[in-house]
């Protein structure tokens, strides 16, 4: 049985997980994540986990994620999206919440994987989880 829901938000994160920072301590690179990449991994977190799964997926599945920006401009509900976050960089920090949250085991599981960006009268985060 698939897992399919609508998260709206009126600002879907567009910081990607690409943006972690380094600092050097002691002579050692030491990773971190800016205030704004945690707020957007609070926000992701918080809407995700009002639809967790019962059990996590355990097998191949496939995810499929329609990410909907706010209008703007001259462009039409339900228009691609092609301008900036890229898709794979935006991609990364959903997955790993949704690891964390325990819809699958591992992000390796994602055999199939179909992303795509639109302008939105409603804008929001679309997902479905089926097992392949």
């Amino acid at each position: 049985m698939p897992t399919e829901f609508f998260m709206p938000m009126k600002k879907v994160p567009t910081i990607t997980h690409q943006q972690k920072q380094v600092a050097v301590v002691n002579g050692k690179p030491v990773f971190y994540e800016p205030e704004e990449l945690k707020a957007a991994r609070a926000k992701l977190m918080a809407h995700l986990g009002q639809h967790t799964p019962v059990r996590a997926y355990i097998g191949p599945i496939r995810l499929t994620v329609k990410w909907c920006f706010p209008l703007k401009g001259k462009h039409q509900d339900g228009e691609y999206k092609s301008t900036r976050p890229d898709n794979s960089n935006m991609q990364k920090l959903l997955e790993d919440c949704m690891e964390d949250l325990r819809f699958y085991k591992d992000d390796a599981q994602i055999a199939s994987l179909i992303v795509e960006k639109f302008w939105a009268k409603l804008p929001g985060i679309y997902i479905k989880i089926q097992e392949l």
